[in-house]
């Protein structure tokens, strides 16, 4: 059966690789069941009911994406995407949490009607490549902010709008620490280096007295609080629009850099430089962010991380079945995950946004036209707390500054038409 499904002789693996794979995939990656319910009970959101709508938005999106697709590719909800729910669209914008799932649900929607069209490759071909590169570093220094906020590294001032915050607090120096030793681990090549550190950075802290134990395993947590919560209504309204689109965009982007980045390494791209099967993969991802919006969850989406069980041997889509199946068993942790603190979670944060800021290196800085709509959009993300006015900003900006300068035809009719789209949505909304 095994073999019928993933092909396992023909893609020159067998069982106990794959296994090994999964494995090594969900060790970089359980990170996310720590992080998201503390970083979305922010938004208001029950902490327990996240926690287990994040494991179960994660096994349904490996696993359809191990089944349908026949990659080794697993997928959780989204770092940068959890950020934007919670900070930008609730805290910020001031919406209830139901809409912003809402949002998440429709934009999921949209994604799979794109996917099984070719709108999707159009859109996606469109866009800029430094605008590419620039929303996700600049999600990377979002990121890096509420980091650094969450830490207490940086504090709100009335006069410069943040200052540096108490070092002397046990809580930041554990964090700081626990950055530290996660870099470390990871440069060692250790195998879950992020959860070890957040983990480590836990038990210190229980042992100095700054947390207090929780416990490890229980039944897992009632879904109830969250599932079937979204207000669809609320989020089709208009001025909501860029907040789906927000979703959508980022999403639609994320996922598609990180297949062809992840098939790359893998050797899985066809002599044209394609990924076979990409309208599955998508169909996968935008089937998953769907049943986010269901259970309760932010946007799930393909994993980075997947490239450590790549690299352990992984090669088709029972590697990714393999990571669902941990973290269903994932469920019966809730106590741990309600043990750890925000000063142990927001290393994770800082170092993930040190990853994703990498893409400012590869933006064309000797061509302004290029340069300055993508430094626009990176730093418009984390000064205005919302990624939504990040990509506006970095589409108007790059319209506006191609035409005065006379490289006009560098500008899609797509990007033309999107840029003219966000200056109406300022112009009339706000």
């Amino acid at each position: 059966m095994l073999e019928r499904l993933f092909k396992l002789r023909e893609n020159q693996t067998d069982i106990g690789t794959e296994v090994l794979a999964g494995a090594t995939t969900f060790l970089t990656m359980a990170y996310i069941i720590f992080v998201n319910p503390a970083m979305l009970a922010d938004a208001g959101m029950d902490k327990g009911a996240v926690f287990a709508a994040t494991c179960i938005a994660a096994a349904i999106g490996s696993a359809a994406m191990g089944l349908y697709a026949n990659y080794p590719i697993a997928l959780a909800p989204g770092m940068g995407l959890n950020a934007y729910f919670t900070y930008g669209v609730v805290l910020g914008m001031g919406h209830p949490w139901q809409v912003a799932l809402g949002a998440v649900f429709v934009s999921g929607c949209i994604f799979l009607v794109l996917a099984v069209t070719r709108v999707r490759e159009a859109i996606i071909n469109a866009i800029p490549h430094s605008l590419k590169l620039a929303i996700s570093a600049g999600i990377g220094l979002f990121l890096g902010i509420i980091a650094m906020k969450n830490a207490g590294i940086i504090t709100g001032h009335q006069a410069t709008l943040v200052t540096l915050g108490n070092v002397k607090q046990p809580q930041v120096l554990l964090a700081i620490g626990g950055f530290m030793a996660m870099v470390a681990l990871d440069v060692r090549k250790v195998p879950g280096a992020i959860m070890i550190a957040i983990l480590g950075t836990t038990g210190i802290g229980m042992a100095l007295g700054v947390t207090p134990w929780g416990g490890i395993m229980s039944m897992p947590p009632s879904l109830a609080p969250t599932f079937l919560q979204m207000d669809v209504a609320g989020a089709v309204n208009l001025g909501l629009v860029a907040i789906v689109f927000a979703f959508l965009f980022v999403d639609m982007f994320d996922n598609a850099g990180t297949l062809i980045g992840l098939a790359h390494r893998a050797g899985m791209l066809d002599k044209n430089g394609r990924l076979p099967r990409i309208g599955r993969a998508l169909v996968a991802d935008s089937v998953a962010a769907m049943a986010s919006g269901v259970l309760g969850t932010s946007t799930t989406t393909s994993y980075i991380e997947s490239a450590a069980g790549i690299k352990a041997g992984g090669r088709t889509g029972l590697t990714a079945v393999v990571v669902a199946g941990f973290f269903l068993l994932a469920l019966f942790l809730s106590p741990l995950a309600g043990s750890i603190p925000a000063y142990a979670t927001a290393p994770a944060l800082l170092f993930v946004a040190c990853l994703m800021a990498r893409g400012l290196a590869d933006i064309a800085w000797d061509d302004l036209t290029e340069a300055v709509p993508a430094v626009v959009t990176a730093l418009a993300m984390p000064l205005t707390f919302s990624i939504a006015h990040g990509i506006t900003f970095g589409f108007i900006t790059f319209v506006a500054i191609k035409v005065l300068a006379g490289k006009w035809r560098d500008v899609s009719p797509t990007v033309a038409v999107l840029a003219a789209a966000f200056v109406l949505k300022y112009a009339l909304l706000g």
